[in-house]
């Protein structure tokens, strides 16, 4: 039987790759891609010609189980999302848990992922964290911000760009005006930067400055 790869990509800076996962996208009979023009820019820079099928959270379910089918019947396969480690916020997870209930090996490949290199930037404690990744954007989003105000660890999230402020400021109100927070932007790419302090001191800069690219947080446990 066939197998699946789970293939972790650059989150910018294309040479952020390993020299496995090259090889593996070489010899994979199909990448399972969220955006294939994406990943094709990816695949054309290091002058990859692997066959590409869309794979992403609007077809997952319906195509799932159809790849479950054609690994059983010799296909390997190999997932990539349009930037880190499918399953972190991505999809991944169904097609993993689908694969390990048919008794389908999953290889997973260690790489990159966006929230490590904020963790570790951010000077705070990173031997015991939560990650929580995207909050719920309406329902839920309250009460989970008043159960993270007494989270001890140090806590990682993930969140869009037009919505940083916004979301420094209900921490600000969840958390406390002295809670030391870190945000970091496009991580790898030219212009990575990542600025520490307290959540009104992040809004005043970003309020001047503009909010651009990729972005963690990581927020100092209570």
């Amino acid at each position: 039987m066939s197998k699946l790869y789970i293939i972790p990509t650059p989150i910018g800076n294309l040479r952020d790759i390993t020299l496995r996962a090259l090889d593996i996208l070489k010899d994979v009979d199909v990448i399972l891609a969220e955006d294939t023009r994406k990943t094709g820019l990816l695949l054309k820079h290091y002058e990859i010609v692997t066959k590409q099928e869309s794979f992403h959270k609007f077809n997952e379910h319906k195509k799932t189980e159809t790849v479950i089918q054609r690994i059983k019947s010799g296909t390997t396969f190999g997932l990539v999302t349009d930037a880190g480690t499918p399953g972190i916020s991505d999809p991944g997870f169904l097609i993993v848990r689908e694969c390990t209930e048919n008794n389908i090996e999953v290889i997973t490949l260690p790489g990159a992922t966006a929230f490590i290199p904020a963790l570790v930037n951010s000077a705070f404690p990173c031997d015991k964290f939560c990650f929580e990744g995207f909050l719920p954007q309406k329902k839920g989003r309250n009460k989970r911000l008043t159960e993270l105000a007494e989270e001890n660890r140090t806590m990682v999230f993930y969140e869009s760009p037009h919505r940083l402020i916004k979301c420094l400021k209900q921490f600000e109100d969840f958390f406390g005006k002295e809670r030391l927070i870190s945000v970091s932007r496009e991580i790898s790419k030219i212009y990575e930067e990542t600025i520490r302090g307290t959540a009104n001191e992040l809004i005043s800069y970003f309020e001047k400055k503009g909010v651009k690219g990729e972005i963690v947080i990581i927020v100092k446990g209570k």
